[in-house]
């Protein structure tokens, strides 16, 4: 009885995160109250057994060091240099802006990069008399591709990086940066493509604006533009070389996050910062590892590990096959934090059934999730935002139109990462 009511919740709470009626986090966290009230365990349990503190911890720190830096004016100021430089050149300006959203969805997170750079890329594309769909279809497949190549470019691969302690963080830019970089030029060449008739008739005889576009004027030149750039870059380092330093990535990430808020304390940054922490993200992550602790407590996770194991008969090609493509094909129609947080839970159970998870199904995990949110608009967060940055600024992106070139992409992207890992591991 108890598995029945953890399904009938899960399954409820899924059906109300693909509606986007409600806050997601509160579809989340009144799914978990419901399995506690259900006694499907308690609080205590649920709050110190299923809820990953060392995930939530990660996501708020870079939150606080993002938001701090951000609020110097870097980011603007890169964005700005890079339109000031190739502006005039729409191939030129297409391809870099996808290099640098790219990076930065690497380096900082998808979603974090969009935010930052869609609304000056709008602005900028409306002076040059741009056509707007092919760079913002062109932003979220990048930001996409991007953000699979490191630990902490996108959520599924910050869940997997702390649910598998010996993925470390150049773990997954030895593993999966190759991969990205050769289908990120393939997507790009794809994109050129599909879009070369709109570029070829863009017109830009008014180039006025970008001329006397100052990057510099994005900068705020005080004391905390040095110091958050250096500690952000010292984070990164840090993070590199974490496994040499014998020191956990939430521990590096936290110390810098709490020594950016104390340098910046003078300035009256701390509550501005704490308001800007996307806490609509953290306790969604919260209630969403209670909803699969639910499947986990009641055997759910045993039985669908079992399936798993007698579908792919344990061959570790087989089953990276089949978790490369499930992830990725349901990615753009499910929202893939749950599928992910599900699937470490089946993976790491394996175990108990004689078959080990390989890292190759941990990386065919990381790249379907991520991948795979570039079939449609609702396939991952980031491109939930860029639409939402576009349709306030007057622009439309159809949901059709967009899945056209989305799905494409997915199965040109899916096919290179079979190869990939066929020939890499197997």
């Amino acid at each position: 009885m108890e598995a029945i009511i953890a399904i009938a919740i899960f399954a409820i709470s899924y059906l109300f995160l693909l509606l986007e009626k409600i806050n997601r986090a509160l579809v989340a966290l009144c799914g978990a109250a419901l399995l506690i009230v259900f006694n499907i365990f308690t609080i205590d349990d649920a709050m110190t057994s299923y809820v990953d503190w060392s995930t939530i911890v990660l996501l708020f720190s870079m939150m606080v060091l993002i938001t701090i830096t951000q609020r110097t004016g870097i980011f603007e100021f890169i964005a700005l240099w890079l339109i000031k430089r190739i502006g005039e050149r729409p191939y030129a300006l297409f391809f870099w802006i996808a290099v640098l959203t790219a990076v930065g969805s690497a380096l900082l997170d998808n979603v974090t990069t969009v935010l930052l750079f869609v609304p000056i890329l709008i602005h900028m594309i409306r002076e040059l008399n741009l056509p707007a769909f092919p760079y913002l279809v062109m932003v979220i497949i990048s930001s996409n591709i991007g953000g699979t190549a490191t630990m902490i470019g996108d959520p599924p691969n910050i869940m997997i990086g702390q649910a598998v302690e010996h993925l470390t963080f150049m773990s997954f830019i030895v593993h999966l940066a190759p991969i990205v970089v050769i289908i990120f030029l393939m997507t790009m060449g794809l994109l050129f493509l599909f879009f070369n008739r709109s570029l070829k008739q863009v017109e830009t005889e008014n180039n006025r604006s970008v001329r006397n576009v100052d990057p510099k004027s994005a900068l705020k030149h005080t004391p905390l533009l040095y110091q958050s750039v250096s500690i952000l870059c010292l984070t990164i380092i840090a993070f590199m070389f974490h496994g040499l330093l014998h020191v956990e990535l939430t521990t590096i990430a936290l110390v810098s996050a709490l020594l950016l808020l104390l340098l910046s304390e003078k300035d009256g940054l701390t509550d501005i910062v704490f308001s800007k922490i996307e806490w609509t993200t953290l306790f969604f992550f919260i209630g969403l590892f209670i909803l699969v602790g639910g499947l986990e407590q009641t055997g759910i996770i045993d039985h669908l590990a079992v399936m798993f194991m007698s579908i792919t008969e344990g061959e570790s090609l087989k089953s990276s096959y089949a978790i490369l493509w499930s992830a990725g094909l349901l990615s753009g129609f499910l929202d893939n934090i749950p599928y992910v947080a599900s699937m470490i839970q089946v993976l790491l159970e394996l175990e108990e059934f004689g078959m080990k998870a390989t890292d190759p199904m941990w990386w065919a995990l990381a790249l379907g999730a991520c991948l795979g949110g570039n079939s449609t608009l609702l396939g991952a967060s980031a491109n939930v935002v860029v639409a939402g940055i576009a349709s306030t600024n007057g622009v439309r992106i159809p949901f059709l139109r967009y899945m056209v070139y989305g799905f494409t992409v997915v199965l040109l992207s899916l096919l290179i990462a079979s190869g990939y890992l066929y020939i890499r591991y197997f």
